[in-house]
């Protein structure tokens, strides 16, 4: 085999080598972006001047999530659902993007959610009856 030969046979192998590297990096970024925080069909979206609320139903459950409309440093988020007849079941914390997801079974009862990032929040009054 002559030297030309090995060095394409090395070239190839070390972009073969690069392309599966970078594929392995980029994939677990991906697979963290592609994951929601509640399960189930989008609904509703809340918009609000400084992000908004996701509403999500699987089966009889509902479930909301606060997104920060430019997410960067850590701020006070909040997330609440109510099922009609029932507490409201909150979230209050700091987050960067966006609060876990808060999940309650409503059957087939109107749910009220609230949703805050900062100074400015949204409240939806009962939806989904």
């Amino acid at each position: 085999m002559d030297s030309g030969a090995i060095r394409r046979r090395l070239a190839l192998g070390l972009s073969v080598l690069t392309a599966a590297g970078l594929l392995a990096l980029a994939a677990p970024a991906e697979a963290h972006a592609a994951a929601a925080p509640c399960p189930g069909r989008k609904v509703r979206t809340l918009p609000f001047s400084t992000g908004s609320v996701h509403v999500y139903r699987s089966g009889g459950y509902v479930c909301a999530a606060t997104y920060a409309k430019n997410p960067g440093p850590l701020r006070n988020m909040t997330v609440s659902v109510q099922a009609r007849g029932h507490r409201p079941v909150p979230h209050k914390g700091k987050h960067r993007r966006h609060t876990p997801g808060v999940k309650v079974y409503a059957g087939q009862r109107c749910v009220w959610v609230k949703g805050s990032v900062g100074r400015g929040s949204v409240s939806s009054g009962w939806i989904l009856c």
